[in-house]
């Protein structure tokens, strides 16, 4: 599914829950009706500042419009994703990932060393880690869906069956969110 496409089901999704029309959204957002139509019908390529808008007057985060269904595997190599630039600065983002409602999330620093393997046992049903790779190489993972990582890389994967951790370089420095149910 391209982002586009994440980007068009989330703005109708959301607009039906609200009960808003296209044409209200559009206005409470300062956007032309077209400019909305074409992002409902996966076309156009908003910046920033209009995905804001939009998630602002729906009353949700901005990374809910890019969502995913938490319980899939995700690999996004540091060359891939979908850039959303800023029309006001020379900014980019590119969503890695959202927090789907009644979740919570702690976040890691972890440094890794090569030579020693971090065995984790299962944890409670329906955890989901995320890793986000600063320097060095890894590869982690459930045994069945282990990701050779570098700098720049981020995988999500199930954190409620076994998995490991573990260096391919001398050290690796690594943010680790654990997520799990609310």
């Amino acid at each position: 599914m391209t982002p586009s496409t994440l980007i068009a089901r989330a703005i109708q999704r959301e607009r039906a829950k609200r009960g808003i029309s296209l044409s209200a959204l559009a206005q409470q957002a300062g956007l032309a009706k077209s400019t909305l139509s074409q992002l409902e019908s996966g076309q156009g390529n908003p910046s920033i500042e209009t995905l804001w808008a939009i998630a602002e007057v729906l009353g949700v985060p901005f990374s809910h419009l890019f969502e995913l269904p938490v319980n899939e595997v995700k690999l996004v190599r540091a060359s891939d994703g979908e850039e959303v630039a800023s029309e006001a600065a020379d900014f980019q983002t590119i969503v890695l990932d959202k927090c789907p409602p009644n979740r919570c999330r702690d976040l890691y620093r972890a440094t890794v060393t090569q030579g020693d393997v971090r065995h984790a046992e299962a944890h409670p049903a329906g955890t989901v880690e995320h890793v986000f790779v600063i320097s060095g190489q890894v590869r982690i993972g459930p045994e069945e869906a282990s990701e050779d990582l570098v700098r720049g890389d981020y995988y999500r994967f199930p954190g409620d069956v076994p998995h490991f951790y573990e260096a391919l370089t001398e050290t690796a420095l690594l943010v680790v969110i654990m997520e799990s149910p609310a």
